[in-house]
C-alpha cells in the first residue's frame, strides 16, 4: 500500500488567470484561493485541462504552481498538472513542484505521438514521477482529450510495479465498469480521483471518495452538499442535487465548453480570470449577458451560496 495520505472531498481544477494582454495573471491567485476555500473544497488540481496547462509555457506553469502554493497556505492540497508532450519538460516540471511544496503531482498521456500500448504509457511516466519522488504521482486518465484509450486499471497494475510513487488516478471517462475496476484492484490499493462532475454519484457509489472536476470552482457548496447527503444516505437529495449540476453543465455546454464557459463564469462571480489564450476565443459581452440571464434562470447566483 502506497505511503501517502488519501484525498477526500472536492478538488477544483482552476482557471488560470489571464491580464488583458494574455499574459498570466498571478496576483488574481491569492484572492483565488481564498474564494476556494470558501467553496469548502479541499484541494485545487492546477494547470490542467481546466487551467490551460498546454497553452502555457514551462516558465509560466512554474510560476503558477509557486503561487497556488503560497497562496494556499496549506488551507488547499495542490495538485500540479505536469503532463507534457516532451517528457524532459515534464520531468522538469515535476521536479519544480515537489521544491515548491506542492502535494501531488499528475500527468495525462502525451497527446501528439501517442503511446501504443500500456508498457509504453508506463514507461514515459517513470522518469517523470521519480522526479518527484516525495510526493505522490497520478495518471491523468482522460481518452476524450488526451486520445489514448488504454486500459486504466492495466496501467495500475503495471504502473503499481515501476513508478514506485504512484498513488491511483484522475478517471475523467465515462467507463464506470473500467473505473470499478480501478477502485477494487489489488485489494483497493489504488486511489481514484472521479473526473466527470455531472455523475459523481456515480463515482460514489463505486467507492470513489474525492472528486477532481472544473464546476467545484463556483459550485462547490452544490457538490459538497451532494457527497454530505450521499454520506447519510439521503440519496433522494443527492440525485436532486446531482440533476442541478447537469442544468448547470447544460448552461456551460451551450457558452463553449467547461474551460469557456467555467472562466466566464468566475468572472461573473468577481473572480477575475480574464479570457481564455486562442484557440480559446475571447467572450462578447452579449454572451456574458446571455449567460447571466441563462444562470438566473435556474437561480444559480443564490443556490451557490
Amino acid at each position: 500500500m502506497s505511503q501517502f495520505e488519501r484525498l477526500s472531498g472536492l478538488i477544483a481544477a482552476p482557471f488560470t488567470p489571464m491580464k488583458g494582454d494574455g499574459s498570466v495573471n498571478l496576483d488574481a491567485i491569492g484572492p483565488y484561493a481564498d474564494f476556494l476555500v470558501s467553496q469548502g473544497v479541499a484541494g485545487a488540481f492546477i494547470c490542467g485541462t481546466t487551467g490551460e496547462g498546454f497553452s502555457l509555457t514551462v516558465k509560466e506553469r512554474q510560476k503558477v504552481a509557486e503561487t497556488w502554493v503560497e497562496a494556499s497556505g496549506g488551507r488547499l492540497k495542490i495538485i500540479v498538472h505536469v503532463g507534457h508532450n516532451c517528457q524532459a519538460d515534464a520531468v522538469t516540471l515535476a521536479g519544480h513542484a515537489q521544491r515548491c511544496g506542492a502535494d501531488a503531482v499528475a500527468s495525462i498521456a502525451p497527446t501528439f505521438y501517442k503511446p501504443c500500448c500500456v508498457d509504453d504509457l508506463v514507461d514515459f511516466f517513470v522518469p517523470v514521477a521519480a522526479a518527484a519522488p516525495q510526493i505522490p504521482f497520478y495518471y491523468y486518465n482522460m481518452p476524450s482529450m488526451s486520445g489514448v484509450s488504454l486500459p486504466a486499471d492495466k496501467f495500475l497494475e503495471l504502473g503499481g510495479k515501476k513508478i514506485h510513487t504512484l498513488q491511483g488516478l484522475k478517471f475523467t471517462h465515462n467507463d464506470l465498469m473500467e473505473m470499478n475496476r480501478c477502485l477494487h484492484l489489488e485489494g483497493c490499493r489504488f486511489e481514484v480521483l472521479h473526473g466527470f462532475d455531472e455523475i459523481l454519484i456515480c463515482g460514489l457509489a463505486l467507492g470513489a471518495k474525492a472528486g477532481v472536476g472544473s464546476t467545484y470552482n463556483y459550485a462547490g457548496k452544490i457538490y459538497g452538499a451532494l457527497m454530505d447527503a450521499f454520506e447519510s444516505g439521503d440519496i433522494a437529495k443527492a440525485r436532486e442535487l446531482q440533476l442541478y449540476s447537469v442544468d448547470i453543465v447544460g448552461i456551460i455546454v451551450k457558452y463553449g465548453g467547461g474551460v469557456r464557459g467555467g472562466k466566464a463564469i468566475m468572472n461573473l462571480l468577481g473572480i477575475e480570470c480574464g479570457e481564455c489564450r486562442l484557440p480559446i476565443n475571447r467572450f462578447s459581452a452579449d454572451e456574458y449577458r446571455n449567460l447571466k440571464a441563462d444562470l438566473e434562470a435556474i437561480d444559480f447566483f443564490n443556490r451557490i451560496k
